[in-house]
């Protein structure tokens, strides 16, 4: 049994099958949540070979700091299929995870062909799955990991958040139809395993908390997955908030997010010269939104910027006053974190992941309606934010504070230590902070 603090640093095996520092979204997470993890412990990254490239980029070696895996023989043709029937790779999103979970289990089987005399050896005293993130993602390993006593730790899983009754046929143009029999994932083989053998079940939201059997809640630990990275999002704004407002949007180009509404919602403080919009991203939405821009006679006072590479990103965000940020259905909301990390207040949809990281006093939430009821009331915040602008003064002061406490990489690592701590030596269940702390 390892004592704390340990002698030596922990050895542990990292799986992250999809983990990119060059991408967004889950493969960002996946290797931000491993490299983070690496300057505290002796760390072995297990990842898909889509992935080597970019990490050898980073200075990383393959067979030192990481393995490439090559699932590609079955995980190709099933993205393949997934791009086919999404008809492109930014609209249903249920479909590809979907297709991801049922080939997942072959990258897991051959982790266990690579490591499995390393870990029965005692190389690694603990493994801990990063991603999949999704709560679908059966597991091979889990069951071979209790056999040779090995603590598994799966998550933050996230995921599974209901559509809003409101947008029903939003879910209908983002192509979700495949949500609405979600639930048959929990008769998958590797399900039930998964929460049965694994030691710790991390979950990134509350509603993915609930989404856990009764008899695994003990085991179970609320930590949302997002983080911020320090290196990457180090600037702070420092506007005087001066008229017009400047509010950004971040994130991918899809009905759900909601750039439309923001849009309809700021028109008129865009016409009388009291805010400017500038979004970066890309996705499907993108012409249609230039287009709705010009029908409405905004063009001059919204940039539709495209994609913006990671180590680009902060320069640009870091000018905003604001986050607009509608989106109605947002698992974890990691652009949110990066905004407030560099004081640039949020603007949220009071629904799900983002609900869960914005407090009253680091921004402002908008409650969920239909779109109409949702585009006045952020009407009504907008003006009032471009009426009393020095409301932003002390929310961006505390945005910052706040992803500093509870945010950052560096806190991530340290909660994944005393959950090592309770899952290695059994001792008390940490007690990390709630959504509103």
């Amino acid at each position: 049994m390892k004592s704390f603090p340990p002698e030596k640093p922990l050895s542990v095996l990292v799986i992250a099958e999809a983990a990119n520092p060059e991408w967004t979204s889950v493969p960002l997470l996946g290797w931000s949540h491993a490299y983070a993890l690496s300057k505290t412990c002796n760390t072995h990254l297990a990842t898909q070979i889509r992935n080597k490239e970019a990490i050898e980029r980073t200075g990383w070696k393959e067979g030192k700091e990481f393995s490439a895996i090559d699932s590609e023989g079955l995980a190709a043709p099933f993205h393949k299929i997934a791009l086919w029937l999404r008809g492109g790779d930014n609209l249903g999103w249920t479909i590809s995870t979907a297709l991801n979970s049922l080939v997942y289990p072959y990258f897991e089987y051959l982790c266990w062909k690579r490591f499995k005399d390393e870990l029965k050896s005692g190389r690694y005293d603990i493994v801990h799955r990063i991603t999949p993130v999704s709560p679908t993602a059966p597991s091979y390993l889990a069951k071979k990991l209790r056999k040779i006593g090995i603590p598994l730790v799966v998550g933050p899983l996230n995921g599974g958040v209901p559509w809003p009754k409101q947008f029903l046929a939003l879910q209908h143009k983002e192509k979700e139809w495949l949500n609405n029999v979600r639930g048959l994932y929990k008769f998958m083989p590797g399900y039930a395993s998964l929460r049965k053998h694994s030691n710790a079940i991390l979950v990134g939201s509350m509603a993915t908390k609930e989404q856990v059997p009764k008899r695994y809640q003990e085991k179970t630990l609320y930590l949302p997955e997002n983080a911020v990275d320090s290196t990457r999002f180090s600037l702070r704004n420092n506007s005087k908030y001066e008229l017009p407002i400047k509010a950004v949007f971040v994130g991918r180009l899809v009905p759900y997010k909601g750039a439309d509404i923001a849009i309809e919602a700021m028109r008129e403080l865009l016409l009388n010269g009291k805010i400017e919009f500038d979004i970066y991203g890309t996705g499907p939405e993108e012409s249609r939104l230039k287009e709705i821009c010009t029908s409405i006679g905004v063009d001059k006072s919204v940039r539709v910027h495209g994609f913006i590479p990671n180590d680009t990103l902060q320069t640009k965000f870091v000018k905003g006053d604001i986050l607009v940020f509608p989106s109605v259905r947002e698992f974890g909301g990691g652009v949110v974190l990066e905004a407030m990390a560099l004081g640039v207040v949020p603007v949220i949809v009071d629904y799900a992941g983002p609900s869960e990281l914005v407090t009253k006093e680091t921004g402002f939430s908008i409650p969920i309606g239909d779109r109409n009821q949702i585009v006045e009331k952020l009407k009504s915040t907008l003006t009032n934010i471009c009426d009393k602008p020095e409301l932003l003064s002390s929310m961006r002061k505390k945005s910052i504070d706040r992803v500093q406490q509870y945010y950052t990489w560096e806190r991530k690592v340290e909660q994944d230590m005393q959950i090592y701590k309770w899952v290695l030596e059994k001792g008390p269940k940490p007690n990390f902070h709630q959504p509103f702390p």
